[in-house]
């Protein structure tokens, strides 16, 4: 990367340094852009993906239930919004791809370590991008079913905030890498704006497999709910960093969720009567669709060896334990072993789902574990 040479003898010579440096990093940076080339987005792998959730989730959403006219209208809308953020996505990535190499922000695949593709620069900070585009469509949407006097809007806003400090947080750790201890704490605080903003009900739904032993169905926590609330947020957060590893499978468990998520919206929303619950729900859908199509423009850049919830994330923090605890020696990086020559994975020692799944199955190349990984997420749901 070119840098601006700095001679402090007469205006004469700064100037002309000063033209000088800016020419060398114009070059610089050009022949980075040369030779970064970012792969194609895999459309045809993400059709199909969207529509292994879209078919379901459309026949519950126009066939299966009928919803109000009104409400379908609203979530119609913010599926268009998403689209439209889908769109931007896929466009900004490039270009944010640069920039952050340009300013150092990049790895290496270390699972790709002994062969050619080890050695590309991968960008960093990528995040930012679906973080920004996901905040603009969410407050875009404000405009077509929030007023000022909305009983959801003082929740909205303050999920808004709340979101706007987890991408800030993520973009600092890339930027800072911030130590492990520090970043299992952080996500409580940035929860803070939502939870100091809710006013709801204090009560959890007990399964049915634990109703003989606590005896009610339904339990009121009380201020407790909140604590459980904050820790249930750092939970999420972390649980997707730590099942990790492997090019994809983050933002594919988020796909996985979303669309978990949202089909499980439509249904309460049809099987109820109760225009609260409903509302409650359609809140949900409000903020996960941009989410989801702004991940799976991400998921096109990052479905196979390119370049840039809750049955495995409990299975993987459950096998993790041990190492996180500080019981048995825990690495910098668990992540399976490489071998150059057969281009395969294999599962170490380290307590991961991972891991676990290579030394189960045998070895497996990237592609294929993420895809059993996120299948076997996929049915669980």
């Amino acid at each position: 990367m070119g840098a601006r040479k700095r001679v402090v003898s007469s205006e004469t010579s700064d100037a002309q340094n000063l033209k000088t440096g800016e020419k060398s990093t114009k070059s610089a940076n050009s022949r980075e852009d040369e030779e970064f080339k970012l792969a194609p987005p895999k459309s045809s792998q993400i059709f199909a993906i969207f529509a292994i959730f879209a078919i379901p989730y459309s026949s519950l959403f126009f066939v299966h239930y009928k919803i109000e006219e009104e409400l379908k209208r609203l979530i119609l809308i913010n599926a268009l919004l998403s689209l439209a953020g889908f769109f931007v996505t896929l466009f900004m990535i490039p270009v944010a791809s640069r920039f952050v190499l340009r300013r150092n922000l990049f790895g290496y695949d270390i699972n790709k370590k002994g062969t050619a593709q080890g050695s590309i620069k991968v960008p960093e900070s990528l995040g930012i991008v679906v973080g920004i585009v996901f905040l603009v469509l969410a407050i875009l949407f404000q405009h077509f079913n929030f007023t000022a006097d909305s009983n959801w809007l003082v929740e909205y806003n303050a999920a808004l905030a709340s979101i706007c400090f987890m991408i800030l947080l993520g973009f600092v750790d890339d930027v800072l890498d911030i130590p492990w201890r520090v970043k299992l704490l952080l996500p409580s605080f940035t929860a803070l704006p939502l939870l100091m903003a809710y006013a709801g009900h204090t009560t959890i739904v007990i399964p049915k497999p634990l109703i003989r032993y606590v005896g009610l169905e339904v339990l009121d926590l009380g201020w407790i709910y909140k604590l459980y609330m904050g820790m249930l947020a750092v939970f999420c957060t972390n649980s997707i960093n730590i099942h990790a590893g492997i090019n994809g499978l983050e933002v594919g468990q988020t796909i996985v969720i979303a669309c978990a998520i949202l089909i499980h919206n439509v249904m309460q929303i049809g099987a109820s009567t109760d225009p609260e619950y409903k509302q409650a729900h359609a809140f949900s859908i409000y903020l996960v669709q941009p989410l989801l199509a702004t991940s799976l423009a991400l998921l096109s850049y990052n479905c196979e060896t390119l370049l840039i919830f809750f049955a495995p994330q409990g299975l993987n923090f459950l096998l993790s334990l041990p190492q996180l605890s500080g019981y048995v020696h825990c690495p910098r990086h668990r992540l399976p072993r490489f071998d150059p020559q057969t281009r395969l994975l294999t599962g170490t020692n380290d307590g991961t789902l991972v891991n676990l799944s290579l030394r189960l199955l045998g070895r497996m190349s990237e592609k294929s574990l993420c895809i059993f990984l996120l299948a076997f997420q996929y049915n669980y749901y």
